[in-house]
């Protein structure tokens, strides 16, 4: 085969995007994320790619959250030495999240010795602040729109694709070949951040499957989280809200914002960001005020809306309030992060509240919660859950499967081919029944396993 795509990632599930596009002796990886969620999932970050890290001529990313970015500080301190190509935004967030994450894993590994969590000896972190803080030089960004060779004689454009700052589609042309990968595709009908862009033509197409299987509710988020407030402030009661630093922080801060104003929620609730990164990623937004639909007021009125909580012993005081208040803290899918300690503290209160804010990838704290589970595990120990658990339908960024289906209508013309990536099975394989059904295409529309390697 001329050009050929390896699924490294991202296939039959939502995390761990890793596309290796082989032409010749040549080879290119778009995404590079980590694998989150179960145990049997997360393991696969531990074993060796099926290609050594030297092999690669070129990295592309198509944004900055972790399940896209989060493998590189790995990729890097393993051999590869070449560039890694993003979008100007994805850069800047890559250098707030990358060296965030190696802190954790680093602190998660010294929990893990300090109790004797690990069944090895000692337990190590998949890598450091520091291996994170060192392939950042390796970042090479550019602007929407314009070509540029990462390989000689491989072209490639970035496409506006909504979802977060940054974000991009990827189109990429090699051999004769145009091969469009969607990225993770933001709302035509977001809070917060532009619609994606139309698609261009192409011949291969990978459409993400986030939320295949579902449509987002008529509601607004002011809708849901409103009345949910206004009983948590009823009652005195604390509301965590696990939050991507990346977007779903802001989109909270500025629903909040709005929802005092209109006096549907006490002004005087007190509010409290509890994480640098979604702090540093709320000041971003000034410098990229074309990809998001607020106004400089409304901008700056995301860092007046909340106490900005920065340092360790800032947000291990918060538990020395009475409520009622409302913490954002990351992780979004409580993975990890200063958000752990809120939910151990304030779960088991029937006064307190849970609001999960988006997707829950299986397997993950925030998926536990939302299933209605009695108990969640944190730090090795049971935590019961007596806190009101609302999840919030209407916040997510990811396109659901009718606007999935839209962007692909919106192709100039039909491809030869489309892959079904970035979702768990069922959803997956329901995007690819509505494509099939719905779209009338003759293309093959094909959910790719683990590993396998498919023609572009």
């Amino acid at each position: 085969m001329s050009v050929s795509i390896t699924f490294l990632g991202g296939a039959g599930t939502v995390t761990g995007s890793k596309y290796l596009v082989r032409h010749g002796a040549e080879t290119l990886m778009v995404d590079c994320g980590l694998f989150q969620g179960y145990k049997q999932l997360r393991l696969r970050n531990w074993t060796p790619l099926p290609v050594a890290p030297n092999q690669v001529d070129a990295v592309i990313l198509t944004h900055a959250h972790l399940d896209h970015s989060g493998y590189l500080p790995l990729l890097a301190r393993e051999g590869y030495g070449g560039p890694v190509h993003t979008t100007r935004g994805t850069r800047e967030l890559c250098a707030i999240l990358l060296p965030d994450s190696g802190h954790i894993q680093e602190e998660d590994a010294a929990f893990a010795n300090r109790h004797g969590f690990s069944k090895h000896a000692p337990a190590l972190p998949l890598y450091t602040r520091k291996d994170a803080q060192a392939c950042l030089k390796q970042i090479k960004a550019h602007e929407f729109g314009h070509s540029f060779e990462p390989i000689k004689g491989w072209r490639v454009t970035f496409l506006r694709a909504g979802h977060i700052l940054g974000a991009a589609s990827v189109l990429l042309e090699v051999a004769g070949r145009r091969v469009l990968f969607s990225g993770d595709l933001g709302r035509t009908d977001d809070f917060i951040m532009n619609p994606p862009e139309p698609p261009p033509a192409a011949d291969t197409v990978l459409i993400e499957s986030t939320y295949g299987d579902r449509q987002h509710p008529q509601e607004d988020v002011l809708a849901e989280l409103g009345p949910a407030l206004h009983r948590l402030a009823g009652r005195g009661g604390v509301a965590v809200i696990p939050v991507f630093a990346v977007g779903r922080a802001q989109e909270i801060l500025h629903a909040i914002a709005q929802l005092k104003a209109r006096g549907e929620v006490p002004h005087n609730l007190p509010v409290f960001l509890d994480s640098p990164m979604a702090i540093h990623t709320t000041q971003l937004f000034e410098h990229f005020p074309h990809e998001h639909r607020l106004d400089a007021h409304e901008v700056r009125a995301l860092t007046h809306s909340a106490t900005m909580v920065n340092t360790p012993d800032e947000s291990k005081a918060l538990a020395r309030r009475h409520g009622p208040m409302v913490i954002l803290a990351a992780s979004g899918m409580a993975t990890g992060g200063r958000v752990l300690h809120h939910l151990a503290l304030y779960a088991g209160n029937h006064r307190n509240m849970i609001i999960l804010t988006g997707y829950q990838a299986p397997g993950t704290r925030g998926a536990t919660v939302a299933s209605g589970a009695s108990s969640v595990r944190i730090h090795g120990k049971d935590v019961a859950v007596s806190a009101e658990v609302v999840q919030l339908q209407s916040a997510s960024a990811h396109a659901d499967a009718p606007q999935l289906e839209a962007w692909l209508r919106s192709l100039p013309s039909p491809p030869d081919q489309i892959y079904v990536v970035h979702g768990e099975a069922g959803a997956a394989d329901a995007l690819r029944v509505r494509i099939e059904h719905g779209l009338g295409w003759r293309a093959l529309a094909l959910v790719p396993e683990h590993g396998a390697t498919w023609p572009a």
